[in-house]
């Protein structure tokens, strides 16, 4: 190298041959050559540069068997005639077994409901959906569309939970009643209160369908009053429909099918009123037997001590919870505050409490404010369902 020269140039050297070509020349032709031929052969080659199988997001798990060890296949089928497709996301077992005769046996048996339904469970609504219901769990019937268990087991009381986080911290559920009964209160109620504040719709109310949709869409959980005999019936009548201790069995179960075919889309039944009918024995025993088939809960609100609900879903197995905290017995917002305050206290001492009100404006506003409040304090507001006994018969 010339220090002397430009830098970025280097003199020619003297004894260059004028008419001859570079060495290294020639070497850098040959190389490129050699370079894309071995590219060319790797390309065409049947045994070259093989390309990794795509990473699965979602694991495929190892086909169960049972204990004679015949594959047992949870995919969803098609019933036989007349029996609802199972969806896709139920989470139940459906288990083929081939006999020895060549006949293949179909069971259809539910998972039984493992600690909370958590969000992102498969076995919830999809929100997207939430104000239609699942085909599946309907039975089409003279009183109408009714709730009912899937062909593989799916329970309304599961799809349609409310998710939460299935954490175990303080959980609270406040049920706000009446929704139907009233135009501006049922609005009041859909569109003001918090979305994890669990509405019960009146079954003698009007508009329900509507405000069921536009409930369900903002993501409440829903269940459904049905009115029952009071103490001092008929001079305190909690609507048409009103099942009565003293009326034939397929008098109350008709007039419960008549209420259950009002809406869809509700985790369980919820009575109005009903001191009387709550503590007859008799007249209970069908009417939460019916209850229990149709994969529904029961949630008492507490307003009488001489309840057997909670005796029957014991017996019968199916889920069941009661209030804790009636809220706005007086209508009055210090006084719901204050009840809210007690119902705080009993959720920290037990872990969890449910308290129940009509949707009165002054019941939603002061809802509202103190959940808020609440919030703040790491309670975790859940669905009602989150909170019933799973009972087994």
């Amino acid at each position: 190298m010339d220090l002397h020269a430009p830098l970025g140039q280097e003199r020619k050297s003297k004894n260059r041959d004028k008419g001859g070509v570079k060495l290294s020349t020639v070497s850098s032709v040959l190389a490129v050559l050699m370079l894309s031929g071995l590219s060319a052969w790797t390309a065409l080659s049947p045994a070259g540069l093989r390309t990794a199988a795509p990473i699965g997001l979602t694991p495929t798990p190892p086909e169960a068997k049972d204990i004679a060890g015949i594959e047992t296949d949870r995919s969803p089928t098609e019933g036989p005639a007349g029996i609802a497709r199972s969806g896709p996301n139920d989470g139940a077992v459906i288990r083929r077994t081939t006999t020895a005769d060549g006949n293949v046996v179909t069971t259809f048996s539910p998972n039984a409901r493992q600690g909370p339904v958590v969000i992102g469970s498969n076995s919830i609504q999809d929100p997207r959906l939430a104000g239609q219901p699942n085909e599946d769990l309907i039975e089409m019937t003279d009183a109408g569309g009714l709730p009912t268990v899937s062909a593989s087991g799916l329970r309304p009381v599961d799809f349609y939970a409310r998710p939460w986080s299935g954490a175990r911290g303080t959980r609270i559920a406040i049920v706000i009643g009446g929704i139907g009964l009233s135009q501006t209160g049922s609005q009041k109620a859909v569109r003001e209160l918090p979305e994890d504040i669990t509405l019960a719709f009146a079954a003698t109310g009007n508009s329900l369908q509507r405000w069921m949709q536009e409930a369900r869409r903002k993501g409440h959980e829903i269940v459904l009053q049905v009115p029952m005999e009071p103490f001092d019936y008929p001079a305190t009548d909690p609507g048409r429909g009103t099942l009565l201790a003293d009326k034939a069995t397929a008098s109350n179960i008709a007039n419960l099918h008549q209420a259950m075919a009002q809406i869809s889309n509700y985790t369980g039944i919820m009575n109005y009123m009903g001191a009387r009918f709550l503590a007859d024995d008799k007249a209970m025993d069908p009417v939460m037997r019916d209850i229990a088939k149709r994969g529904l809960m029961f949630l008492d609100d507490g307003s009488t001590a001489r309840s057997l609900s909670g005796d029957f879903a014991k017996a019968i197995g199916f889920p069941h919870a009661y209030a804790d905290v009636m809220i706005d017995g007086q209508v009055d917002r210090q006084a719901i505050l204050a009840k809210l305050d007690e119902l705080e206290r009993i959720a920290r001492r037990n872990g969890q409490a449910i308290g129940v009100g009509a949707a009165f404006d002054e019941t939603i506003a002061a809802v509202t404010e103190w959940r808020n409040e609440a919030v703040a304090r790491g309670i975790e507001f859940v669905g009602v369902s989150a909170l019933a006994n799973e009972n087994s018969p």
